[in-house]
């Protein structure tokens, strides 16, 4: 049993106390064991609860998941902490710091209209802050391991900050890159399919743009339109006493085409 004081209600102080108890010698073997890769997976998929959260508009569910992301990044800090390269005050300071340098219009004397200039001021002190001399250099430094859809919407957005809108329609260069996709699919190697089927995506990403949608919230309820046709072909069939695989040919092309 290890010395620690049970209460009614703990502090972001105890909660570091916890981590430190379980990942000591005396704590638990599990979270001993536990390195920043053996848990990615865990704040990736944390996170992702945590979205779920938001988008249900569930705020005891959120309180609950914001609460288990806090917990992964207490415990990625105590491993840094234990290496001796930084600790969680740390992190709390780096972006305490952050948040100041980047709203000179809060915390300096900077004035701002609207919030494009705000977001003009925070990206060009990112910048400078990061010694970022080029676009080159700002597109590079966008996460790989963002969700591609994500990414490219984040790359198409710096990009056109920095040289302006494309001078042509989003509309005609998706048409486009799909008649080469189309090609490719016909008699294209494997390597020209999976390029003209990347550029695909990427110019629907653009074209998405240009109509104010977010790519990835777009596709997210695109998948759940297609779980709900499904969902209501297979009832159909079941008041029918068919199985799912005895699905009309209207209720299989319901299935799969978007709704008009």
């Amino acid at each position: 049993m290890v010395d620690f004081q049970k209460k009614d209600r703990y502090t972001l102080d105890d909660l570091l106390t916890i981590m430190a108890i379980l990942r000591s010698p005396g704590g638990c073997p599990w979270d001993r064991e536990q390195t920043h890769r053996s848990v990615r997976a865990n704040f990736i998929e944390e996170t992702y609860e945590a979205v779920e959260a938001i988008d249900t508009d569930n705020a005891q569910l959120l309180e609950e998941e914001l609460g288990d992301v806090l917990l992964q990044v207490v415990l990625h800090a105590r491993m840094e902490e234990e290496a001796g390269r930084f600790s969680f005050a740390d992190v709390v300071n780096g972006v305490a710091r952050k948040l100041v340098l980047r709203h000179p219009h809060v915390f300096g004397d900077v004035t701002v209209s609207d919030t494009g200039q705000a977001l003009d001021n925070w990206d060009a002190i990112k910048k400078q802050s990061k010694n970022q001399q080029t676009t080159a250099e700002v597109l590079k430094s966008v996460s790989p391991a963002l969700p591609a859809l994500m990414r490219s919407d984040k790359l198409q957005k710096k990009a056109e900050k920095a040289l302006g809108a494309p001078a042509g329609q989003a509309g005609a260069a998706a048409y486009s890159a799909l008649q080469k996709a189309e090609a490719a699919a016909a008699d294209g190697t494997p390597e020209e399919k999976k390029q003209t089927a990347g550029d695909l995506l990427f110019a629907c990403v653009g074209l998405l743009r240009r109509m104010g949608q977010e790519p990835e919230e777009a596709l997210y309820q695109a998948n759940e339109r297609f779980i709900r046709r499904f969902e209501e072909a297979e009832n159909a069939a079941s008041l029918r006493g068919a199985a799912e695989r005895e699905l009309s040919s209207r209720e299989k092309d319901r299935i799969w085409q978007p709704e008009e």
